[in-house]
């Protein structure tokens, strides 16, 4: 007899949790994926600020499909972890995943790769600084 397969886990750190409102929702009932990808450009702005020490920008994300619904009550786990790091740009790659209302399980809804360029005060690009 084989094992179950062992249930897939988020990469990363845990960044940002939220909650999935009615606003928040298409006409179908469906949480906008915008309003998912905002919460993660958010975590992943946290987790670039981390690592650069300081204030950093969205300057790309790579291609990112959506593989399951969030619905109103479901609480969104982001998770970030970076990949790589450039002289001013870091790659930072999120994940999406929901935390079911009613199911207690957790399904991955999305992942991607996003770019940060770490500024200075007047927003010209930055050397991120060797850990």
């Amino acid at each position: 007899m084989s094992e179950p397969a062992a249930a897939p886990v988020p990469r990363g750190e845990l960044t940002v949790r939220t909650i999935a409102m009615p606003a928040d929702t298409n006409a179908n009932g469906d949480i906008f994926g915008g309003w998912v990808m905002s919460r993660m450009d958010q975590a992943g702005g946290i987790a670039g600020v981390e690592r650069a020490q300081g204030r950093v920008v969205t300057v790309k994300v790579d291609s990112m499909t959506f593989i399951a619904p969030v619905k109103v009550g479901d609480v969104l786990e982001v998770f970030t972890e970076v990949e790589s790091i450039g002289r001013t740009s870091m790659k930072i790659h999120i994940e999406a995943w929901a935390r079911r209302f009613r199911g207690h399980g957790r399904d991955k809804v999305t992942d991607a790769t996003f770019t940060f360029v770490a500024v200075d005060d007047a927003g010209r690009p930055r050397p991120v600084p060797a850990q």
